[in-house]
């Protein structure tokens, strides 16, 4: 399962990982094709390292390699 680890301002660790990564084989190909939306996004779930609640992303197909780290953080703090 290929994740992501980014640190807000308030020293705060997040682990961000695709809805269904850990799936594998044709249950993993279908949950992508159906965790996509039609405006070519995803759910990344990103949970704390301390007591700040999970927070449900919607980001681009791409976000593992095209996202910047202070573009997640800035997800992040918007969805929390």
């Amino acid at each position: 399962m290929t994740q992501r680890e980014v640190t807000d301002q308030d020293n705060l660790t997040w682990t961000c990982v695709q809805a269904y990564a850990g799936l594998e084989g044709k249950a993993a190909e279908k949950a992508t094709e159906l965790s996509e939306t039609d405006e070519g996004t995803v759910t990344v779930v990103c949970t704390p390292s301390g007591q700040a609640q999970t927070v449900r992303l919607q980001l681009p197909t791409d976000w593992l390699d095209e996202t910047t780290d202070e573009e997640l953080v800035h997800e992040i703090e918007q969805a929390r």
